[in-house]
């Protein structure tokens, strides 16, 4: 009797520690994307997205780790099981929901188009006929601006790395970059080498490349942990931390997505 009142116990033991144990949550990300997510000058990971991913973290008691990548292999890396989750400021598109599922959407950036302050330009085929447009490779900018732009006399030149695309503008090898606006004024605008640079025209819209907002990509068919984020994201929406954090990261752009 004393063996099984100690088996019994021992199984209750193993119960509670189940109930309070964290699962484990491992994200994906490109870490060149500032101010959604980038390393500072100790090494570390810094940003929206980082923060963000943290509070869901918390409001959904996983226990999380980052895992980086280029953000054009961010979805084969998830389908690889290399994480459990894209955080990278992913937009959720028709295209890519036919590769992998998403939450639900948490938050919503538009598009815009960088350019010199005084060029006569727009964000439109017409207007950048002849002109070279850099983009991030793999992003659902390079797919509108291809669209879009390409097959009428725009060049498009996609780069692994946004702050490449920055560094050629300076010096003059681009004439502009279609990117999420809140990544141009934090990671470019703000800056000492933005200066005589502005965002050109109004937002692009194209509701099927550009998507219906910014969620976490999982893979096909992980419904437990679809669920388990999906409960968290909605507590950080209603609690107003992505508010909170989106006037942290991105003063004067509204962030709210339509439920």
């Amino acid at each position: 009797m004393k063996k099984i009142n100690t088996l019994f116990l021992a199984l209750g033991m193993m119960t509670s520690v189940s109930v309070f144990a964290q699962d484990s949550l491992r994200y994906g990300l490109e870490s060149q994307y500032p101010p959604f997510e980038s390393r500072n000058a100790q090494g570390e990971l810094e940003g929206f997205d980082i923060e963000l991913g943290n509070a869901i973290c918390k409001a959904g008691n996983f226990n999380c780790h980052w895992v980086e990548s280029s953000f054009d292999a961010l979805i084969p890396a998830l389908q690889a099981k290399k994480f459990d989750a894209i955080n990278s400021a992913m937009n959720i598109t028709e295209a890519r929901a036919k590769n992998i599922d998403f939450t639900r959407p948490i938050y919503r950036i538009p598009t815009m188009l960088v350019g010199k302050e005084g060029q006569k330009m727009e964000p439109t085929a017409a207007a950048l006929k002849g002109k070279n447009i850099g983009v991030l490779q793999g992003s659902i900018q390079e797919t509108y601006a291809k669209k879009h732009w390409e097959s009428q006399g725009v060049t498009v030149t996609a780069y692994q790395d946004q702050n490449q695309v920055y560094n050629d503008m300076v010096a003059g090898r681009l004439d502009g970059t279609l990117v999420m606006s809140a990544a141009g004024q934090s990671g470019f605008l703000d800056k000492p080498q933005g200066k005589g640079f502005a965002f050109i025209g109004k937002p692009v819209e194209d509701d099927a490349i550009l998507g219906s907002g910014i969620g976490f990509g999982l893979r096909k068919g992980d419904a437990n942990l679809k669920q388990n984020l999906d409960a968290a994201i909605a507590k950080v929406q209603s609690d107003g931390t992505v508010k909170k954090l989106a006037e942290k990261f991105f003063p004067g752009i509204d962030v709210s997505v339509k439920q």
